[in-house]
């Protein structure tokens, strides 16, 4: 699993564009920037949606103001549905919703979490991360269902 000093791997994310769906590159994400991504296991779903997510948006402006360069809400969707979700929130430029709809992201930094059993598939687990230039300098991972460590507020903090 990813941790504290590590670099990212080298895979992007799919975002929606206006002009539709397009990659945005590991590189062009982190490279030469500081990132504060957190993880949801799944857009739409109760605590992501009423607690996590909304979080970064309250907090956002606070956040870049500690000199991150970008938000990024990562989740195993698809970037019509993360594009949706945001949407729906009121999200506008405050967070990127990026989309790991393969989870290829999750395995690589081993973040994948299976819900199967739960009939949701294969997830990301919850956590936030602060990157710079693609290295991981603080990793907040939550156990089980829970939202403490991995929220807008201990992030601002960690900051």
């Amino acid at each position: 699993m990813i941790a504290v000093g590590d670099k990212l791997p080298d895979i992007g994310f799919k975002t929606m564009g206006a002009d539709g769906p397009r990659v945005l590159s590991a590189a062009e994400l982190f490279d030469g920037r500081k990132v504060v991504l957190f993880c949801v296991p799944g857009a739409y779903t109760g605590t992501c949606t009423t607690r996590h997510l909304p979080g970064f948006m309250k907090h956002a402006d606070a956040i870049r103001a500690k000199g991150v360069d970008q938000i990024g809400c990562v989740a195993v969707n698809d970037v019509f549905v993360m594009d949706a979700w945001g949407r729906s929130v009121g999200v506008d430029e405050r967070v990127t919703m990026l989309a790991d709809g393969s989870g290829d992201w999750a395995r690589a930094t081993g973040l994948q979490l299976d819900l199967n059993a739960a009939g949701l598939g294969e997830r990301i687990r919850r956590c936030a991360l602060i990157v710079e230039n693609r290295v991981v300098t603080h990793l907040a991972l939550e156990e089980g269902a829970a939202l403490e460590v991995s929220t807008a507020e201990n992030i601002l903090n960690a900051l």
